[in-house]
């Protein structure tokens, strides 16, 4: 089974403009066809209509029966055919398929058997078909027939006595331009409508298909993410019961060292403290991680709550010479959010700033800030360290991925899943050398 990922935005562009470029292709010829059937035949029927009131007006159904070509009374009937406009040549034939009249003087008396369109009139059919120039040697009939009219339509269709009784055919030939221009008119409105509608449908099932392949995407990634926190969750719960009785008993052992040690020995005891302290820190972020985040948001009051957080870092700050620098906006207000995971994510942000200048120089500046909006109240956290390149930029939120010597690699995501939930959103920001910022964009109240 093949590894590579299915791409499935990248297949239906490909897969969907084939299909649906060729399906409105047979559309549009589709309806050119039927169009141009439909209109020539309304063409046909209008002219054996005019034809059958004119045969019966001038009782020329006799004519027929007789077979005599050329008869003047034949003439004087249908000389009014061959000048109907656009008529190329019009011909009466009877039941055995003599010419018994025709506007092209040449063919009159002559008998055409070897013709299925005038078999089928005499069967009682309507025949209308297209035919073009090049196609005039097919039949015998059309070699006295001029050879520069390009495009024109042949009509056969039977003629009834009084009685309903066949007697007879007519045969025309006509180059009706006005309705070769509807036609080509209606031809081109069937491809540009099946051209554009095949274009709004592609374009509309390639946003769905887009929107969808993101939304798989993000499920997938959902589903890994679960999959992780469940090995999280059992790695955690074995580190937590089997190491924080040790550490525990590791680090009393170290407290007594403190008071009953030398110089060395203290500065030794006090490593240890630090040591084990960051291995309990450690299994609290795994354990954090791993655990459920409760979804019983309140009112948070974010300058109270940065208050609180700076003055923690105080000492630690003095200590590493950083300056730790406020800038809340006094109508900032509160947020939806519990307020002890929030305080969680923002102390959080604030050790990763201070763990990122301690791997440059010693020293530095962090900014912990908020400004409001109508609905948002964006918090953040920024510092002057030695920041991120673009490919560890896009892999900041996930699990276990660092930049840190020291880190785990779940602060960040764990930030983001608690922010998320309370319907909020996290952004970081950095370049190299400029320095790192996380902003936090949370529902305000």
């Amino acid at each position: 089974m093949s590894d590579k990922p299915f791409r499935l935005t990248r297949r239906f562009a490909f897969v969907g403009l084939v299909s649906i470029g060729l399906m409105s292709v047979i559309v549009a010829l589709s309806l050119s066809r039927f169009l141009t059937e439909r209109m020539l035949r309304q063409e046909a029927v209008l002219t054996m209509e005019f034809i059958h009131s004119l045969v019966l007006v001038e009782n020329a159904s006799l004519y027929f029966r007789e077979g005599r070509p050329g008869a003047p009374e034949v003439a004087s009937t249908f000389n009014h055919v061959a000048n109907m406009p656009d008529v190329l040549r019009a011909s009466a034939h009877s039941a055995d398929y003599r010419v018994i009249w025709s506007s092209d003087k040449a063919i009159v008396g002559r008998q055409f058997p070897d013709n299925p369109e005038l078999e089928r009139a005499l069967a009682g059919e309507l025949v209308v078909h297209e035919a073009f120039e090049d196609h005039h040697a097919d039949k015998a009939e059309h070699a006295s027939l001029k050879h520069d009219i390009g495009y024109f339509v042949e009509i056969y269709f039977p003629v009834r006595d009084a009685g309903g009784q066949i007697v007879g055919a007519v045969e025309i030939y006509k180059t009706p331009r006005a309705l070769f221009e509807a036609i080509r008119a209606g031809e081109r409105a069937a491809w540009i409508g099946a051209l554009l509608g095949g274009l709004f449908l592609y374009l509309a099932l390639f946003w769905l298909v887009r929107r969808a392949d993101a939304l798989i995407r993000h499920q997938q990634d959902q589903l890994v993410q679960s999959e992780t926190l469940a090995a999280v969750g059992e790695m955690g719960s074995a580190v937590a019961h089997g190491i924080r009785n040790p550490l525990a008993s590791i680090r009393s052992s170290a407290e007594l060292s403190l008071e009953t040690a030398d110089a060395f020995g203290r500065e030794a005891a006090t490593d240890i403290i630090a040591e084990v302290d960051r291995l309990e820190g450690w299994v609290r972020e795994l354990l954090s991680y791993a655990r459920p985040v409760a979804e019983k948001p309140t009112a948070v009051a974010i300058a109270e709550l940065v208050s609180a957080q700076l003055a923690s870092f105080g000492r630690g700050a003095h200590r590493q010479n950083v300056v730790l620098q406020s800038d809340v906006a006094p109508d900032v207000g509160a947020v939806e959010a519990d307020p002890l995971l929030l305080g969680q994510v923002l102390s959080s942000l604030i050790a990763n700033a201070f763990e990122a200048l301690d791997q440059g120089q010693r020293g530095g500046r962090i900014e912990v800030g908020a400004t409001r909006t109508a609905s948002r109240v964006c918090l953040w956290v920024q510092d002057d360290g030695p920041g991120m390149a673009a490919d560890q930029l896009a892999r900041v939120f996930k699990p276990f991925y660092t930049t840190k010597p020291k880190g785990l690699g779940v602060g960040l995501p764990l930030a983001r899943r608690i922010v998320e939930r309370f319907g909020g959103r996290i952004d970081v920001s950095s370049r190299p050398g400029k320095g790192t910022r996380v902003e936090l964009s949370l529902r305000a109240i």
